[in-house]
């Protein structure tokens, strides 16, 4: 007479069920085998997604603007002009309605407090009601997360954009097409399709998103290796070696022992004369992958 064990081994429990023969046939023993190799699949990838959760970072705590520093041009670093940059309801917001006449090109940006190089950005964004007087037409619904970006302490006082990665964000006019998630280029360049980029913008190839809807965005970014820009959960930009241009004045002087390459830098959001709303505001650091290392 046969004799039968099932194990079943999660973080929570575990079976041990023996059987024989005469009490239950191969087919049943096999369908019980099945049933509990799924319940501990489904036990594992419940604690994969929890401890996947454990690991984004909270860069934005909905309360204030702890850990975030305002630049915006005209005034020295630190100096939130106006209110631009507030937290109201919860949401991180970009305001134009405390301003003392037009827009006036005080573009400006909000440098969260550390460095990173290896990582993946999270947020949830929406542009509201109407662009502030004074805006130029192309920052209609316009905004963008800048990454890779220079030191907010390194910047002059009238540079109107810091030296760095510009993932754009945009919003329809609520008829024609319009791409988000596309790439600027403020005094840097990346390689895109084997070969020096250099043109300032470039659209990604997202849908259009009219309205004040919330849209979830991704950015992922690899160090000097490679950045995608994802909507949705869908990649719609991607490119690498992102690094300094030697012709542009405000990144020559970032520019070291001839070293060009960005493999690092700082996190903004934008303000752009469109007032939008940020939530969500996430990121988790991944490995770094140098040389040799792949995995």
């Amino acid at each position: 007479m046969e004799k039968y064990t099932v194990c079943s081994h999660h973080t929570d429990s575990i079976y041990s069920l023996k059987f024989t023969d005469d009490q239950m046939t191969k087919e049943l023993i096999i369908a019980v085998l099945t049933a509990l190799l799924l319940s501990a699949g489904a036990a594992f990838a419940q604690d994969q997604e929890t401890a996947e959760e454990q690991t984004w970072i909270d860069l934005f705590n909905g309360e204030d603007l702890e850990g975030w520093t305002p630049k915006i041009c005209g005034y020295e670093v630190g100096e939130n002009y106006a209110n631009t940059f507030r937290v109201v309801d919860g949401k991180l917001q970009v305001n134009y309605d405390d301003y003392n006449g037009p827009f006036d090109g005080r573009f400006g940006h909000l440098f969260y407090e550390t460095e990173y190089s290896d990582y993946v950005l999270r947020l949830d964004y929406r542009f509201m009601g109407d662009q502030s007087e004074g805006g130029p037409g192309w920052a209609f619904r316009n905004s963008g997360v800048m990454v890779h970006g220079q030191d907010p302490a390194t910047m002059t006082k009238d540079q109107q954009f810091p030296v760095s990665i510009e993932v754009q964000l945009l919003g329809g006019d609520g008829t024609n097409p319009r791409s988000t998630l596309n790439l600027c280029t403020p005094g840097t360049n990346v390689v895109m399709n084997g070969k020096l980029f250099k043109p300032h913008c470039t659209s990604s190839n997202s849908q259009t998103y009219h309205g004040d809807d919330w849209v979830s965005v991704e950015i992922e970014v690899r160090g000097n290796r490679v950045i995608r820009h994802r909507v949705e959960g869908e990649t719609v930009l991607e490119y690498q070696k992102p690094q300094l241009d030697a012709r542009d004045e405000n990144a020559k002087p970032l520019i070291v022992d001839g070293n060009v390459q960005l493999s690092k830098g700082s996190i903004s959001l934008q303000s752009e004369s469109h007032a939008c709303e940020f939530r969500n505001v996430k990121l988790r650091v991944l490995p770094e992958i140098k040389d040799g290392n792949k995995k």
